[in-house]
């Protein structure tokens, strides 16, 4: 018998119908075709939260917000990795993903603290100064890699 929660499927053996094949190692297909649409489709519908500009925060016009943008994608990406496991890859995204990552955005001093549903302000940038030349040794350069990393 087959479950299904949200669109997390698996089967009786805990092995999802998804899974690649070991004979032609062929990739699941996507559930979703981008972060967006997942936000969309599935995160937002699942995820409900009362925000109200004091406990919890979100833009209207999410996509301005980097942070936002890198933090869906990676809700979106790990999601489309995890359904893949019928066992306990819903329970494993939800706790170490969506709640993490929903907790961060909705934060009222989180990404979006500068605007409200009906307002997009672009966020202050931090603008810290660089380090003194050769204090961060650019690690893909093979002279300056220590030994021990190589």
């Amino acid at each position: 018998m087959s479950v299904e929660i949200g669109l997390f499927a698996g089967t009786e053996n805990g092995n999802s119908q998804d899974t690649p094949d070991p004979v032609d190692g062929k990739q699941p297909e996507l559930v979703f075709g981008s972060a967006e649409e997942f936000l969309f489709e599935q995160l937002l519908p699942t995820y409900v939260r009362d925000v109200d500009g004091r406990s919890a925060k979100w833009c209207i016009e999410w996509f301005f917000h980097p942070e936002a943008v890198a933090r869906v994608e990676a809700l979106w990406r790990s999601w489309e990795h995890l359904r893949l496991d019928g066992a306990t890859g819903a329970s494993v995204w939800w706790r170490d993903h969506a709640d993490h990552h929903m907790r961060v955005l909705l934060d009222p001093h989180g990404p979006f603290y500068n605007c409200d549903m009906k307002t997009h302000r672009d966020p202050d940038r931090l603008d810290p100064r660089r380090a003194p030349t050769g204090w961060f040794p650019d690690a893909r350069d093979t002279a300056s890699t220590p030994t021990a990393v190589r």
